[in-house]
């Protein structure tokens, strides 16, 4: 196995962003220069505005208190008669108004945006329609849909899609639309890049240099082809998870918490992650840290 090239090279700062956020654009409550505000406000150091159907102008936008970047969130069926929601983090141009939902997402990828899949499982989507279409990523967690009805987590459209390509990428997103009491500031990533600009964030989004959250935190994410070693905030357990049954776990006991995890690679993979689990619940997961030889 060996690592991924670009992936956890964690000597550097760790940026705190969401990548799913409504304005007043589409069905949002609020308008850009509030959303950053808020956002700001709870410790963020960027965000991706992806209103429905139109590409985001947020960035350049003079007075902002973070870093804000350009996105959208595509909907449509696809020829098989799928639906889906796709967000697209990055684009460049506007999209077209009219067209298929494959030659939409066609106009995303050549505008240079990174494609996710946005939560699969409240939208009904199976692993065939999650493989169907290559998305860059998916959401592995958003938070609206835990508040709509619970149907927030869809780690097994991710691993699916990992036994295929390890480089797909898990995002967890909060989906905010800020009307009236709806939860925000509930799943987020934190990102590893050498400064907070428009480069280098979309750099370490491509390469998988983020991890996603909804609490618990990784201090240090350390890869070698036959070893991972992790740190972490207080947490009831640490796993590595593979496309098998197996995996591996580092579990101090009931009650009791650790913040260091070693895991020994003894044998070849599809893929490895690691997933942390605090006393209340809330997860986090790496990228895939390592992936099988070809």
């Amino acid at each position: 196995m060996h690592p991924i090239p670009g992936r956890y090279e964690t000597d550097g700062q760790w940026f705190k962003g969401n990548t799913h956020i409504h304005t007043t654009r589409s069905d949002g409550g609020k308008d850009y220069a509030t959303v950053a505000s808020l956002y700001a406000g709870r410790g963020y150091d960027f965000v991706f505005v992806t209103d429905h159907d139109v590409v985001a102008d947020i960035e350049g936008m003079p007075g902002l208190p973070l870093l804000a970047l350009n996105g959208i969130e595509v909907g449509g069926q696809d020829g098989t008669g799928a639906h889906y929601h796709v967000v697209g983090l990055g684009c460049s141009d506007a999209l077209p108004s009219e067209g298929t939902f494959e030659k939409r997402i066609a106009a995303l990828r050549r505008s240079g945006a990174v494609l996710i899949l946005a939560h699969p499982y409240w939208t009904g989507n199976t692993v065939a329609d999650a493989l169907r279409h290559r998305f860059d990523g998916v959401e592995v967690y958003n938070h609206i849909c835990d508040y709509l009805n619970g149907k927030s987590l869809s780690a097994y459209h991710w691993d699916r899609m990992l036994a295929r390509d390890p480089r797909a990428l898990g995002f967890a997103a909060d989906d905010a639309h800020l009307n009236g009491n709806e939860p925000w500031d509930g799943a987020w990533i934190m990102l590893s890049a050498p400064a907070l600009t428009r480069a280098d964030v979309m750099a370490a989004i491509q390469s998988g240099s983020f991890y996603s959250t909804v609490g618990p935190t990784f201090e240090s994410i350390r890869v070698e082809a036959d070893r991972v070693r992790v740190r972490t905030s207080p947490v009831a357990a640490i796993r590595l998870v593979d496309g098998t049954c197996w995996g591996a776990r580092v579990y101090p006991g009931v009650g009791q918490t650790v913040t260091e995890g070693e895991f020994q690679v003894q044998r070849e993979h599809a893929y490895l992650r690691v997933e942390i689990e605090d006393a209340y619940g809330r997860r986090a997961w790496t990228n895939a840290v390592l992936e099988g030889s070809a």
